[in-house]
């Protein structure tokens, strides 16, 4: 990766794939062992394939979008590892009415390679205890 890339070029990056639907995209940010907690399964997912099959199912979603939170956070740990963490909120149509899952996200980085997501953990934003 070019050394000015940072992890919030990389998450543009992401969102700008899923909007579009650009699974292969999406895709060629995760590093080829990276470990995706992801937002719509209770699964971990651990192989390129297991995360080409969440990412197609995702982008059959009709009206299909995610878009970030303004407080989404940067920090840089050392040297090419930076982690990133935030809110996203996807949307999309379930029977004809769209509906939006805010999740929380989290990546881990290494900004020295092609594919630089090493970890990502997204889950739903759980609704408060009354």
């Amino acid at each position: 990766m070019n050394p000015s890339i940072t992890s919030r070029h990389v998450l543009d990056q992401w969102t700008d794939g899923i909007n579009r639907g650009a699974v292969s995209e999406v895709l060629s940010l995760y590093a080829p062992d990276a470990i995706l907690l992801p937002t719509f399964s209770s699964r971990t997912l651990f192989t390129a394939a297991d995360r080409r099959d969440y990412f197609e199912r995702l982008a059959s979603r009709e009206d299909l979008s995610v878009s970030l939170h303004e407080k989404t956070v940067h920090r840089q740990i050392t040297g090419s590892l930076e982690i990133i963490s935030g809110i996203y909120c996807f949307r999309f149509s379930i029977d004809g009415e769209i509906l939006s899952f805010e999740a929380r996200f989290s990546y881990g980085m290494d900004l020295s390679l092609s594919a630089p997501i090493l970890h990502h953990h997204s889950s739903q934003v759980p609704r408060q205890l009354p």
